[in-house]
């Protein structure tokens, strides 16, 4: 039976235990959220033994190289070290901004204190000086000196609800990361984009759309994005705006209910954009919001004729407590 060492102690693993979940059996306090290993929150790094590859899938090289892994999906087939991070990924930094995109969303700007290489699209780890932690993605462009994210506020959501209703400008917390692979990539500016999301997944888009167009991406980029009603589209006129600007940029809000509204599609989001391009050989796809729905469009785009290497996708993902 393989154990899991941490600093003086030993813990056997059981049956197909993770690590995360031995070393939380046992009292040690992790951090951690979504508990499939989508958000990066949950982090070590081994000292000792082989780490299995799908607990280092998404991580970048470097990451890897250093024995960093995600616990929450890491089952250790012999023995294995595992220790906290250092501090060269664990970047503090401030709140410096805290303003409404709509009723529900928050779009918060924090600074890090050091700077690092980051892709709009990507996302990062925010951790609260109590050890909560949640991952957003990325919004902002590399050259700007914050990073952007837009957090939903959801029901009785621990740090949702902190940022929302308690966080003030200037607190200070720990961000890790990035993690992800939902990015622009240049070196292909004619090929045709497709950045669909629901809810918060704009988030992602909004950066990687803009991403692309300071790349100078010259190929169609089509935006979809959808929500349940009215209230959870936001940023509509700045994505109004760049169409105006860009003439080969579309924006198409998706209400999946609701009475028909000039310059807004009703139904499903997947049949909505099915609809409008079923052949879809040759084009690029962002996708990011409900997982289901991910899910979902990733099938249906293939189907379609999309490339699998040309359909990236971070499903979000709500913690697991």
């Amino acid at each position: 039976m393989p154990v899991v060492r941490w600093g003086e102690q030993t813990f056997p693993l059981h049956g197909n235990e993770t690590v995360l979940d031995a070393l939380l059996r046992n009292g040690v306090s992790v951090s951690y959220a979504c508990k499939s290993g989508s958000c990066g929150s949950c982090m070590l790094q081994a000292r000792e033994g082989t780490v299995p590859a799908r607990a280092q899938a998404g991580l970048k090289d470097s990451w890897k190289a250093q024995g960093y892994f995600l616990a929450c999906v890491c089952v250790p087939e012999a023995d294995l070290a595992a220790a906290p991070l250092g501090a060269e990924a664990r970047i503090r930094a401030t709140i410096i901004s805290l303003g409404n995109l709509s009723p529900s969303v928050k779009q918060v700007l924090v600074r890090r204190d050091v700077a690092s290489d980051i892709r709009p699209g990507q996302y990062i780890a925010i951790i609260r000086p109590d050890g909560l932690a949640r991952s957003y993605s990325v919004a902002g462009l590399p050259e700007e000196d914050v990073l952007e994210f837009h957090v939903r506020l959801i029901p009785n959501g621990r740090m949702s609800g902190w940022l929302h209703n308690d966080a003030c400008v200037g607190d200070r917390v720990t961000t890790l990361g990035p993690s992800g692979e939902c990015f622009y990539v240049p070196g292909n500016e004619d090929q045709p984009l497709l950045l669909a999301g629901t809810g918060t997944g704009l988030a992602p888009l909004w950066g990687v759309l803009r991403d692309a167009l300071r790349c100078g991406h010259r190929g169609p980029i089509h935006v979809f994005h959808g929500a349940v009603h009215q209230g959870g589209l936001y940023l509509c006129d700045e994505l109004r705006s760049l169409t105006q600007t860009h003439e080969h940029v579309t924006y198409t809000p998706v209400l999946l209910t609701g009475d028909p509204i000039p310059g807004t599609e009703i139904g499903a989001i997947d049949k909505v954009i099915l609809g409008r391009f079923p052949k879809l050989a040759g084009w690029r796809a962002y996708l990011a919001g409900d997982p289901d729905i991910v899910r979902s469009l990733k099938m249906q785009l293939f189907l379609a004729g999309a490339g699998s290497r040309d359909i990236l996708a971070d499903a979000f993902l709500h913690s697991a407590d």
